[in-house]
């Protein structure tokens, strides 16, 4: 691993940050939590909107959380043309652009005002650094929501198809969530490795739940009998059945689907590995995969939640841990993790 990483989880809302030095306390690093890209450019948007200004989108895809931004600019009666390249932002198919209204063009009109989309604006670091007086780091590691981009098929159906090669092909290594280079249907994350100068990129999900293994009486425990490591964000929860370094079992549901009684119920039946795919996805979720499942494990009753909407599971027989001392940097922990267990 560098001497120092950038780490960034970057969400819908926000962006959480750790400038991470191994050879200082952890304490003691650098940690932020900022507005998030999508939200940063989508207020530069919503400004020229106000100044009656037609609008040119280039850079990158950053995923859709900044297409709400793009839409009032239209229904304003104003003008987007946008790269191919930032088009796959609002659409990873572009003939779905068709009718919307956004043109393409690899050069900014006449008139126009450029708008740059990217999950990682270095130039805006840099400056950031600057400011506060910090070092640039040696490398730079993020992690960012990604469904992908699977023609033809359910962006649900083939999300999940990421979980089963993890369990079949990969071994279940939990390391393996954290990507050298990431599987090409990943259109999201192959833009913001590129972006951050080709460093390691993870879901986000996945990064929170590897997040857990940075504390180490959870990863101990974990060698002792299986453990069940729960992520809820904001519009997806993901969770994972380990035991001896391996993961057992895969569940992703849209956190919208669920409440608490329900997703105890489905984390009851996942345990045994008694809840089906079809279930999951008929309830609008991603799915549910498990391995035969070893008896030494016990069960992987002891639960380990985490996440934003974490608080749905108050109450019911669980831990909320807090890597680092900070719940909001699970993905950021996660992603050293994973980087420390792939060394």
């Amino acid at each position: 691993m560098a001497k120092t990483t950038l780490c960034l989880d970057i969400g819908s809302g926000t962006q959480d940050v750790l400038l991470h030095n191994p050879e200082i306390n952890l304490e003691n690093c650098p940690k932020f939590v900022l507005p998030s890209p999508a939200l940063q450019i989508g207020r530069r948007i919503a400004k020229l909107r106000d100044k009656g200004k037609n609008i040119w989108l280039h850079g990158s895809n950053m995923g859709g959380g900044v297409t709400r931004f793009v839409r009032a600019h239209q229904e304003a009666g104003l003008s987007v043309v946008s790269t191919r390249a930032a088009a796959y932002t609002m659409a990873d198919d572009l003939t779905r652009l068709t009718g919307s209204g956004i043109a393409l063009s690899e050069t900014c009109p006449d008139g126009y005002e450029p708008v740059l989309l990217t999950d990682f604006d270095e130039t805006w670091w840099r400056n950031f650094f600057r400011a506060a007086e910090l070092p640039w780091p040696d490398a730079v590691a993020a992690c960012a929501q990604d469904h992908g981009f699977h023609p033809g098929k359910s962006n649900r159906i083939g999300r999940f198809k990421l979980w089963q090669s993890l369990l079949e092909e990969g071994e279940g290594r939990p390391e393996s969530l954290v990507y050298d280079t990431p599987p090409a249907m990943l259109t999201r994350l192959a833009d913001l490795q590129r972006d951050i100068g080709g460093g390691m990129v993870a879901d986000t999900g996945a990064a929170a739940v590897l997040g857990a293994l940075f504390v180490n009486d959870i990863e101990a425990r974990s060698f002792d009998t299986g453990i069940t490591l729960v992520n809820i964000g904001n519009s997806h929860l993901l969770a994972f059945l380990l035991f001896r370094g391996r993961i057992y079992g895969v569940y992703e549901q849209h956190t919208g689907c669920v409440d608490g009684a329900k997703l105890w119920a489905d984390l009851e039946s996942f345990r045994c590995g008694c809840l089906s795919f079809e279930q999951v996805f008929e309830e609008r979720g991603h799915g549910s995969l498990c391995l035969d499942l070893p008896a030494e494990a016990e069960g992987f009753t002891p639960t380990y939640v985490l996440g934003p909407q974490r608080g749905m599971l108050e109450g019911y027989d669980v831990s909320f841990p807090a890597p680092g001392g900070d719940m909001m940097l699970a993905g950021c922990f996660g992603l050293i993790k994973g980087m420390s267990m792939r060394e």
